[in-house]
């Protein structure tokens, strides 16, 4: 009897041990209604009478971040901005005032026929290496005006096979010209490998006059995705040593027709250009996405800068216990009795976009009930004190694309919505 009583207790006290090990496990209530931030945006979009999913711009923050690359850089390299990672007119002016510069990097010909078009002040480099009937049809399509291609146009080449393409294209229409040669610098996606095939793509162009040698550009976004320090500075100083070396080869094989001081040796992107000091061979920076900073850019080297672009969507649905299907509830009930996260369910118009939900704070969506394009479900404890018709916030993870599925973007400043800036077409 002694002994049972005494396994009795035992049994008990392990049951009390796995309950409360499960109590310190089980997720706590992360839900909280809107930051002050937040609160105030929902005031701007509300006044501003905004009742669809719409992509907001902070002006104040994006001004901020501009200030704070220019203070990084500090006038060493001059800088490039991403049109694809900033696809709205209205943005690249103000940032290439705020930034001084006329330096665009273009990735597809609808941009580069706009721009041309209706920036045609501005120097463009492609950022990827098109089929050489994009490039056809843009000097097709061309009306002549004050954009002036021979002088303004670096187009991207990445193969001899390539080259030579663009060179037929020059002679049989009787153009002028730019080329840079994209090299391989460690990211493996293309480009100039080998000095051999870099000596074969110098002779095609030393042969054909009407093409003429602008620069090199060399793309490290891998440098700051390795996962350890070591393996970044290792790759950082590959990337700059490929760098010179065939900067170094080109120059010395197209000295008789290029002057060094007008190549563009381009370098960095968003991820890496605080790597880039001057030091080495690259004498320009190209950035974008930094400059809105979608949480993909959420890095050691970004973080003097601010998310300035959320998503608001208004909340359709709200104060409704979360419940599955008729059918599996079960999984419902036990995922509420679990986690006090999952309590509610807010249904928002729109939704399975590139991005996360960030206030008010604790809502997630649910993995049992699936993604919607027309009303996403998130879950939440109710803390979050939504009610129909208010806001949630979403930050995308990347600008490109992400900022055109909205129409026309919503620019915040000081608390209101001031001015709305159409988008560009979005485009690969």
């Amino acid at each position: 009897m002694v002994a049972l009583k005494r396994r009795a207790v035992i049994t008990a006290i392990g049951a009390g041990l796995v309950g409360a090990a499960a109590l310190a496990v089980r997720p706590r209530d992360k839900g909280a209604p809107h930051a002050e931030y937040f609160a105030r945006a929902s005031k701007a979009l509300r006044a501003a009478g905004i009742a669809t999913p719409t992509m907001v711009i902070d002006r104040d923050r994006l001004q901020a971040n501009a200030r704070q690359v220019m203070r990084n850089v500090n006038g060493r390299l001059p800088l490039r901005l991403v049109a694809k990672s900033l696809p709205c007119l209205s943005l690249l002016d103000l940032l290439m005032q705020a930034m001084q510069t006329r330096r665009l990097m273009v990735f597809n010909l609808p941009y580069l026929q706009q721009l041309a078009a209706q920036r045609p002040d501005v120097d463009l480099l492609l950022g990827k290496p098109l089929p050489v009937a994009a490039a056809a049809e843009f000097y097709r399509s061309f009306q002549r005006g004050q954009f002036q291609p021979e002088r303004q146009l670096q187009w991207l080449v990445d193969t001899p096979q390539r080259l030579a393409q663009y060179r037929d294209l020059a002679m049989a229409q009787q153009l002028d010209m730019r080329v840079s040669l994209e090299i391989d610098v460690g990211l493996h996606r293309g480009g100039v490998d080998s000095a051999q095939m870099l000596q074969q793509m110098l002779a095609i162009l030393r042969e054909e006059p009407r093409l003429q040698w602008a620069g090199i550009m060399g793309y490290d976004a891998h440098v700051a995705k390795l996962p350890l320090a070591s393996l970044r500075e290792k790759a950082l100083t590959e990337a700059k040593a490929i760098y010179r070396d065939y900067a170094g080869i080109a120059t010395q094989g197209m000295r008789a027709s290029s002057a060094a001081d007008a190549l563009v040796f381009n370098a960095g992107g968003s991820p890496t250009y605080r790597l880039h000091d001057g030091s080495g061979a690259a004498n320009e920076l190209a950035l974008g996405s930094a400059l809105v900073k979608p949480s993909d850019f959420d890095t050691d080297l970004l973080q003097d800068l601010t998310p300035a672009a959320f998503i608001a969507t208004p909340v359709l649905k709200a104060d409704r216990r979360f419940q599955m299907p008729i059918g599996v509830e079960v999984l419902g009930d036990a995922a509420r009795a679990w986690d006090v996260n999952q309590e509610h369910v807010y249904f928002v118009y729109g939704g399975n976009w590139m991005a996360d939900p960030v206030s008010p704070a604790g809502l997630a969506a649910s993995g049992l009930y699936g993604n919607s394009s027309n009303q996403q479900a998130l879950l939440g404890s109710g803390a979050q004190q939504l009610q129909a018709d208010d806001y949630v916030f979403f930050r995308p993870r990347q600008s490109e694309s992400v900022l055109q599925q909205f129409g026309d973007i919503a620019v915040m400043e000081d608390g209101r919505i001031t001015e709305r800036w159409a988008v560009m077409e979005a485009m690969p």
